[in-house]
C-alpha cells in the first residue's frame, strides 16, 4: 500500500499555513449558527457544570471512573466507535444516563454544554477542539495538545479570540509540591539555572504496514476516527496503537516524546518560568537517526538536555542544575541536595487515579471566574512545541535555530516545512476571529 511522503514541497506548505490561518470557512457548516450566537452562560458558584465528553477511550474512562467531577454533571458523550460508549456507560456510575452521539458536531448542537473534555487521539483533538469552543464550551484538552506547531497556534489564537477557558491535560501543574518545586527553581533557590535534563525520550514510528488490512469493526466511523490524515484502509494497530505513529502522534505514550515526555519537557517549562517561549536553539548530539540525543539553548543560556536514561515514573519529571545546587521534580515530589529547601514543602502527591482531581477542579473554578487556569492553551502549546522540535530536529539531523515569538526556523526552509501538514478535504480548521 502506497503512504504519502513526508516531504512538502513549498507551494503545499505555504497553502497549508493559509488553511492553518483560518483562511478556509468552517469544515462542518452545521456549527456556524452554533458558533455566531454561542450558548455561554455565566456560572455561579452553585450551578452544576453540564459536561460532555468527546472521546471514550482508556484515558477519558480513567477520569470517569476514578476522578470526581466536583460540581460537575457528564450528561452526553460523544465516540465515532459506538461499542465504546455503550462500554464506558456499563463502568461508570450514572453512564446509564448519559445521552450518546457517533457524531460529537451532533452533541455540541444539541446539548447545552458548558464544558467538553477532548478525550480523542491527538491528530483530531485541535479541529474538536475549536468547534466545542465555537460551540460556546470551555474546553479540557488532553495532551499532547496539538499534531503539529502550526495548528497548536491555531487552537490557541481561537481560545483567545472567542474568550475561552481551556486546561490542557498536564495534571503536574496542578500538584502542589511540583508547583513549590517549579517556584523554588524559579525564584533561585538553586542560582542560576545552567542545565535541565529530561529522559532521552523516543520519537514516532513511520506507518509502513506488511499485513493485509483487518475487517472493519462494526460501528465504528473509519473517515470520522481518520480526520484530518490520510483515509488508509483498516488497521487494528492503526486504531488501537495510533500513538506510535508520526501521522497520528509524536511518539507514543510511555517513554515517548509526546507521551511521557509531554509532561517531562512541560516540567521543564514550568521551572524555566518559559510558558510564553521557548528554546531558541536546537541540536542533535550526535546526529544518530530517530532516538539521538538532543540539547536545546534557551535565550538566556540555559541548556535543556534530552540524554537521561529510561526509569520510570521519574521520567515525568526534570533535573535542574544551578549554580547552588539540584533539584529533581519528581510526578508528585522532588528531591535536593539542599535539604533546607524541603522544609516547608506540601506532602507528596500520590500517584494514581485521583492524582488529576485537583487539575480538573483548577479547570471548573477558572470556568467560574473565567480567569486563566494552570495550564491555559498558550502554556499547553509551548510544552508541546518543544516536543514538536526534538522531533523535527531528530528528522532533519541538524543544527536549527528557533525563533519563538514568530515561531518559525531561521534560514532553514525545509525545516519550516514541517511546521504544518496538509489536511484531509473536509476536515480543515474553522476560520475563527
Amino acid at each position: 500500500m502506497k503512504t504519502p511522503a513526508t516531504h512538502l514541497t513549498r507551494r503545499s506548505f505555504l497553502g497549508q499555513t493559509a488553511i492553518l490561518a483560518g483562511s478556509l470557512a468552517l469544515a462542518h457548516p452545521g456549527l456556524a449558527q452554533t458558533a455566531s450566537k454561542p450558548r455561554t452562560r455565566v456560572l455561579s458558584a452553585n450551578d452544576r457544570i453540564r459536561v460532555g465528553i468527546i472521546g471514550v477511550g482508556g484515558r477519558a474512562r480513567w477520569i470517569l471512573k476514578n476522578e470526581a467531577m466536583p460540581g460537575a454533571d457528564v450528561v452526553a458523550v460523544s465516540d465515532c466507535f459506538l461499542s465504546r460508549m455503550d462500554e464506558a456507560a456499563s463502568q461508570v456510575a450514572g453512564g446509564d444516563r448519559w445521552k450518546k452521539y457517533p457524531r460529537y458536531q451532533d452533541m455540541l448542537e444539541k446539548e447545552k454544554l458548558d464544558a467538553v473534555f477532548v478525550e480523542t487521539t491527538t491528530h483530531a483533538r485541535v479541529l474538536i477542539a475549536i468547534e466545542a469552543m465555537q460551540a460556546g464550551c470551555d474546553a479540557y484538552v488532553e495532551k499532547p495538545q496539538s499534531l503539529t506547531i502550526a495548528e497548536g497556534r491555531v487552537l490557541v489564537n481561537a481560545a483567545n479570540h472567542l474568550k475561552r477557558v481551556v486546561q490542557t491535560g498536564s495534571q503536574q501543574r496542578s500538584m502542589p509540591i511540583n508547583a513549590y518545586a517549579s517556584q523554588l527553581v524559579r525564584e533561585g533557590a538553586i542560582g542560576k539555572v545552567h542545565t535541565v535534563v529530561v529522559c532521552n525520550f523516543r520519537g514516532p514510528k513511520t506507518w509502513n504496514p506488511k499485513d493485509e488490512p483487518n475487517p472493519m469493526p462494526e460501528g465504528l466511523d473509519w473517515n470520522q476516527w481518520c480526520n484530518q490524515t490520510e483515509l488508509r484502509p483498516y488497521y487494528m494497530d492503526l486504531q488501537f496503537k495510533w500513538s506510535d505513529y508520526e501521522d497520528y502522534d509524536g511518539g507514543g505514550q510511555i517513554g515517548g516524546v509526546s507521551g511521557w515526555g509531554t509532561h517531562s519537557l512541560d516540567q521543564a517549562q514550568c521551572g524555566l518560568g518559559t510558558d510564553d517561549t521557548g528554546p531558541v536553539e536546537i541540536w542533535p548530539e550526535p546526529p544518530g537517526g530517530p532516538t539521538c540525543k538532543v540539547t536545546m539553548r534557551y535565550a538566556n543560556g540555559t541548556l535543556l538536555k534530552l540524554e537521561g536514561k529510561d526509569r520510570g515514573m521519574e521520567d515525568l519529571g526534570a533535573i535542574f542544575l544551578g549554580e547552588k545546587g539540584k533539584i529533581e521534580i519528581l510526578r508528585g515530589d522532588f528531591l535536593t541536595d539542599l535539604p533546607e529547601l524541603k522544609r516547608d514543602a506540601p506532602p507528596p502527591t500520590p500517584q494514581g487515579p485521583k492524582e488529576s482531581i485537583p487539575h480538573i477542579q483548577n479547570f471548573f473554578d477558572c470556568m467560574r471566574s473565567r480567569k486563566a487556569t494552570a495550564a491555559d492553551a498558550e502554556t499547553g502549546h509551548r510544552a508541546t512545541t518543544v516536543c514538536h522540535l526534538v522531533n523535527i530536529c531528530r528528522k532533519v539531523q541538524r543544527r536549527l535555530r528557533w525563533d519563538p515569538k514568530a515561531e518559525r526556523f531561521l534560514d532553514d526552509d525545509a525545516a519550516n516545512q514541517l511546521l504544518a501538514r496538509p489536511r484531509r478535504k473536509g476536515f480543515e480548521l474553522p476560520k475563527v476571529g
